[in-house]
């Protein structure tokens, strides 16, 4: 029995570690490269620099195109999650309690909306796009509702699962003492969300911040407002790809995502891991 745990531990930590290099292996490459020169890439993908060569990041900061594509990114992200934590609390209150309550309208609306989980985004993309090209709104202001709509369906989703473990008796005490409904929604439901609330906030925010297809479609037409996926993309063409340039990109736009969950780590993970269980 003791021989049998150990080897089903022995090859559970040779899982891991397998698990562990398949992350860890391509990060090495990325931040190794950005130290190489081209020639040192070009001679040997894998290896360490011969020396901390600087001239990536210099070239990467130096580009003006990059703190438009910054500006844009934080602009577009941090608008598009305040319009969702704005709008789709309430509206997924209401979804949930109008169900509770054995309403057919309501429940009709909620699966209207459901639907849209299983539309593949190939054939939401054009339409979207043609509205928004259609109401002159192809710049980063369209692009902010572009999300909030892109992100009603599954995040009414999950709000209104989770809202099911609410207990309507807390409402019914609200009202009992006299309480309005949007006073019992914001002092009494609201606050009981914060796990379900900072759970898709950090999905909806990290899918919004390295989104690549949205911003091509709708705001490749001037470089003043690409996002950081645009930039990077910069630096390949036809029949060439500079990686050391690519890479150095790839870090700089990705440190501000880094930075944050380094100074609100415990408050991402405890938002995912209670955000995951009901009740």
């Amino acid at each position: 029995m003791a021989e049998k745990k150990r080897a089903m531990n022995t090859a559970a930590y040779v899982i891991l570690i397998l698990g562990a290099l398949l992350i860890l292996f391509p990060l090495y490459i990325t931040v190794v490269t950005t130290f190489k020169t081209s020639g040192e890439s070009a001679n040997s993908f894998f290896t360490l620099p011969q020396s901390l060569y600087l001239g990536n990041y210099k070239t990467v900061l130096e580009n003006p195109t990059l703190w438009y594509a910054y500006g844009n990114t934080a602009y577009i992200t941090l608008f598009s999650l305040v319009l969702e934590l704005l709008v789709m609390p309430p509206m997924s209150f209401a979804l949930s309690r109008g169900m509770f309550h054995g309403s057919k309208i309501f429940k009709g609306l909620y699966f209207f909306f459901l639907l849209g989980i299983f539309l593949p985004f190939q054939v939401r993309m054009m339409p979207l796009v043609k509205l928004l090209s259609a109401l002159n709104m192809m710049n980063p202001t369209g692009m902010v509702l572009l999300y909030l709509a892109h992100a009603t369906c599954e995040s009414m989703f999950l709000y209104v699962g989770y809202l099911a473990s609410v207990s309507p008796a807390l409402e019914e005490a609200a009202y009992i003492d006299g309480a309005t409904t949007l006073q019992t929604f914001y002092q009494i439901i609201l606050p009981l969300m914060k796990p379900i609330l900072a759970t898709v906030m950090i999905r909806e925010g990290l899918a919004i911040w390295n989104d690549y297809m949205l911003p091509l479609l709708c705001l490749n037409r001037s470089n003043r407002m690409w996002t950081l996926t645009l930039f990077q993309y910069n630096f390949q063409s036809e029949f060439n790809v500079d990686y050391n340039l690519a890479f150095s990109c790839l870090v700089v736009a990705s440190l501000p995502i880094i930075v944050l969950y380094c100074f609100m780590q415990k408050q991402i993970i405890g938002g995912l891991t209670n955000g995951a269980v009901k009740g």
